[in-house]
């Protein structure tokens, strides 16, 4: 059947704006993984620098939007960008100055939660499930006295001595520091939070030089991409930059409500230091996978400490069994949608790579770098790889799922995903878009003569069983295809005569998938209650013209795959079915992609047809208007499926 990729949109979801690189000369091999060792080579002994180089970068798509609003209201640049830098520099100051007074008032009253969880365990120890703990610590116990009274009995006896030993005098040592100097002693008391606080400064300092040197900085990157088309690179750099700017936010923003529901719910429940936990918990909610974990897991200690009983901790607990859930599966998706791209695998392999490289600080920035390399992988032609290994997306369309899964004879994988495409769609859309150009990729493979005897075979086993598993299923339109076209008119009854089987010829052209194009069309006709029949190439074949029976047609649809040349078994092919049924409509259904240098009017003039169609829609359409007496126009509007490639006047 004659199908070609139409101008309305389509089950395959477009591919992003990607920004094209100059033809390079070949390279070795080894070239990519030796780029790839000197990278990580470098992002391991540059971490020190990098490290603050990267949260500079996260923290200006951040502020990007803050000092984008000051600036339409007439800040002006510097100001614009010194007050967002001084308003996250005396943010970030106030969380560490509460968080270090939370931290002192806990370290306050840890005698006194000590001799909670004291009594806590003696309570435990008259519980069943203490009795048992005690009883299997003394079966240890008992094993292990009975193995130390064994041992004397074993071991060998000392010879004894000619004489006793003389005692030997202990001698006093004592070993006395020099006191350390003032500047030794200020060392050695700042010198923890020395290497935090030069980091930070350097944040900052980086931080300063990027809002103010944006647009200086995205020209050089225009320049490094790719500068000969500055739509494409201008377009696709904006794109990246809200989407990363977009998903920071939203994460700072859900993150940071994370952590004030749960400070009011340990509030509300009576835990000590609520401001602390919900900060905590606000920051772990950063860390993929154990972050959630993280967040609970000193609440719930200090629950278990404070209160000598454990209601506080099953409300602790039940707190964050209900809020991370909702939280995590429910309102993520909902506000995220399509702003982060990430596979769940990218997700745990950007955790454990940048933990590797970069520590606790690389387990905390794993997702935001990830995202920002996703992103740019969308765009960038040589960075696709990115996309691919890390992206949300499918990394097959459905044609070529399609068609990966009958060239592998995997039929219920197949049915499978035949099963969830036509959720959204209806069965013929999902023919045209799916099934048909999936048989357009074979008979691409089997013109190069890569495909086997046996593969060929397996296709056509694989598709007819497929069309047999579709063949109770309702060809109705998919809400989507409703509302794109809302006045669509409802079927009108056909003539009883049509509804005989064999009123229409589906002829198949010689290529090996032809006939399951050809039985596709005939079940969509059939759905619509017009008798069809399947007649084989080898049935219509020179040698066996004369012997065949047409039966009570009335209409011939020719379907073909030609991929390239001019299809002369086709027009000999139609010559010969004239002459065996003169005054027939016929229709024929072509596709030659590969051959550009024809245009329609030389394609349809090589082989003679009353109609050319160039998709299973357009070609039941035709049908069903011969069916029904109509003329069909000159002329088809495009439809989701496919439309009329040129419709020639049918005889009356």
């Amino acid at each position: 059947m004659a199908l070609r990729s139409n101008p309305k949109p389509s089950l395959v979801p477009p591919r992003p704006t990607r920004i094209s690189a100059a033809a390079t000369p070949p390279q070795t091999l080894t070239s990519p993984f030796i780029m790839t060792a000197l990278i990580m080579v470098g992002l391991y002994v540059g971490r020190d620098v990098l490290i603050p180089i990267a949260i500079a970068i996260l923290l200006s798509f951040v502020l990007g939007p803050l000092v984008n609003l000051l600036r339409r209201w007439h800040f002006g640049r510097f100001l614009s960008v010194a007050t967002s830098v001084l308003l996250a520099l005396g943010t970030a100051a106030a969380l560490a100055t509460l968080i270090g007074v939370q931290i002192a008032d806990i370290a306050k009253d840890v005698p006194r939660y000590r001799s909670t969880i004291e009594r806590k365990i003696e309570g435990l120890n008259d519980t069943p499930a203490g009795r048992i703990a005690g009883y299997v610590a003394s079966i240890g116990r008992t094993m292990h006295e009975s193995h130390e009274e064994k041992a004397p009995e074993a071991a060998p006896k000392p010879e004894p001595q000619a004489g006793p030993a003389p005692p030997e005098k202990a001698i006093l040592v004592e070993v006395k520091e020099r006191a350390p100097g003032p500047v030794t002693l200020a060392g050695t008391l700042l010198s923890p939070i020395l290497h935090p606080l030069a980091t930070i400064g350097i944040v900052f300092v980086v931080l300063l030089f990027l809002l103010m040197q944006r647009e200086d900085l995205r020209d050089r990157m225009i320049r490094l991409a790719g500068s000969s088309d500055l739509h494409r690179t201008t377009v696709a750099m904006d794109d990246a930059a809200k989407r990363l700017s977009r998903y920071f936010l939203v994460q700072l923003g859900l993150n940071a409500s994370f952590g004030i529901v749960v400070g009011v719910g340990l509030y509300c429940l009576g835990v000590p230091n609520p401001v602390l936990w919900g900060i905590f918990s606000a920051l772990m909610r950063f860390v993929p996978y154990i972050g959630a974990f993280a967040s609970a897991l000193f609440p719930l200690a200090l629950a278990a400490a404070v209160d000598p009983g454990w209601s506080m901790v099953i409300g602790t607990l039940i707190l964050f069994l209900i809020l991370e859930p909702l939280v995590g599966h429910f309102i993520e998706p909902m506000l995220y949608g399509q702003s982060t791209g990430m596979s769940p695998f990218a997700v745990l392999v950007s955790a454990l790579f940048w933990t590797w490289l970069w520590g606790p600080v690389g387990l905390l920035l794993s997702t935001p770098l990830t995202v920002c390399l996703v992103v740019l992988g969308r765009h960038v032609d040589k960075l696709e790889f990115l996309d691919v290994l890390f992206g949300d997306r499918p990394a097959l369309t459905p044609v070529e799922n399609f068609y990966q899964r009958i060239l592998a004879d995997d039929p219920e994988e197949a049915q499978e995903h035949a099963d969830l495409i036509l959720k959204t769609c209806s069965l013929t859309a999902y023919y045209d878009e799916v099934v048909v150009k999936g048989l357009e990729l074979a008979a691409r493979d089997a013109a190069r003569g890569v495909l086997t005897t046996e593969q060929k075979s397996d296709i056509r086993a694989s598709v007819g069983g497929l069309i047999d598993e579709l063949a109770d299923r309702d060809d109705l339109r998919s809400d989507t295809e409703a509302k794109a076209d809302p006045d669509a008119p409802r079927p009108e009854p056909l003539p009883e005569a049509w509804r005989t089987t064999g009123t229409v010829l589906c002829v198949a052209g010689r290529s090996f998938v032809d006939e399951s194009a050809c039985a596709i069309l005939a079940q969509l006709l059939a759905k619509r209650g017009i008798g069809a029949r399947v007649v084989p190439f080898a049935d219509v074949a020179r040698a066996r013209i004369g012997d065949f029976d047409p039966g009570p047609a009335k209409l011939v649809c020719i379907v073909s795959m030609a991929i390239n040349g001019e299809p002369k078994h086709l027009r000999r092919l139609a010559e010969r079915l004239r002459r065996k049924l003169p005054g027939t409509c016929f229709v024929l259904g072509l596709w030659q992609a590969d051959d550009a240098s024809l245009d329609e009017a030389t394609r349809h003039r090589a082989v003679d047809a009353d109609i050319h169609v160039s998709s299973l829609r357009a070609a039941v359409e035709a049908v069903v208007a011969t069916a029904q007496g109509k003329r069909a126009p000159d002329t088809m509007p495009a439809k989701p499926g496919g439309e009329f490639a040129r419709v020639q006047p049918m005889p009356a």
